[in-house]
């Protein structure tokens, strides 16, 4: 009995176990792994109006606990570090984009850092707006601007403040990554730099935010290819279609994006043509 085993054990040794890599954020990739690794996101085609796309097939998933498994890619993001700033947005160090986000269980706070967001218009006047993937461990699953993320601290150019240039080369560097945006497309000098904005949210009281977020303007035509790991639409909508658009959602705002639309967007909006009038570069506004 024991011989005729031999074979078969000699047979599962032989067997090779193949694991395939997802793609993780090109701008810290060689050139060359980068531009194949991007062969492997998703095409998608997209709509405009108030139009939907579909980015791949989602699956919905629970709020995410202290003992949940995540996502890998976004398990790996996790570990960026953020730039901590007081509340007059001087750089006061680094930590973790997991620490920046997490509620203290006790006091309830969540670490201040340096964020943006960016608001993409087509030359029709049209305003892109993404659904979050089911993936994010922050507010999964929710409607938002274009692009919202952090300059990076262990990446020099983005630590640069003059002229917020470390900002823009963010921005940049996301829209890249979240929504397939070639880099060539876009420039430092295209994005328009408003303003700030100061708000905390303690989202599903695990994770949350607490940011001094720069809001940028970009109006131009793009191409588009998102990244289903970080988006599961995307549509323009127009502006005298927002309030509708918003109410039809099927899912809820980010609480940034929710606060920008209630206080400033509409004003923004209606003055693309001629935003230097809003500047104001100098405070922070207090939301």
């Amino acid at each position: 009995m024991q011989a005729s085993w031999q074979p078969r054990r000699a047979a599962l040794r032989s067997f090779t176990f193949i694991f395939v890599l997802a793609p993780l954020e090109t701008s810290h990739l060689p050139k060359m792994l980068a531009s194949r690794l991007n062969l492997l996101l998703p095409r998608v085609s997209w709509l405009r109006g108030c139009s939907t796309t579909t980015v791949g097939q989602q699956q919905q998933r629970q709020v995410p606990t202290e003992s949940a498994v995540h996502d890998p890619l976004q398990a790996h993001a996790l570990k960026e570090q953020c730039i901590l700033v007081d509340a007059n947005d001087q750089a006061i160090g680094a930590a973790s984009k997991a620490d920046c986000h997490r509620v203290h269980p006790e006091t309830r706070d969540v670490k201040l850092h340096r964020a943006f967001s960016v608001f993409l218009f087509n030359s029709q006047g049209e305003m892109l707006v993404q659904k979050r993937s089911s993936h994010k461990i922050t507010f999964p699953n929710t409607y938002t601007n274009a692009c919202c993320s952090h300059p990076l601290h262990e990446i020099k150019q983005e630590r640069q403040e003059s002229d917020a240039l470390g900002i823009r080369l963010a921005a940049q560097r996301r829209l890249n990554y979240e929504l397939g945006i070639p880099t060539e497309e876009l420039q430092p000098q295209d994005f328009r730099y408003l303003t700030r904005i100061h708000y905390a949210d303690t989202g599903d009281g695990v994770w949350g935010e607490h940011e001094i977020d720069y809001i940028l303007f970009l109006q131009k035509d793009v191409t588009l290819r998102p990244n289903s790991n970080e988006v599961s639409e995307v549509r323009y909508l127009r502006r005298d279609k927002i309030d509708e658009a918003v109410a039809k959602f099927s899912a809820p705002l980010t609480p940034w994006f929710s606060l920008i639309l209630q206080h400033r967007l509409k004003l923004w909006w209606d003055n693309l043509h001629r935003l230097e009038q809003f500047e104001d570069l100098s405070n922070i506004q207090r939301f």
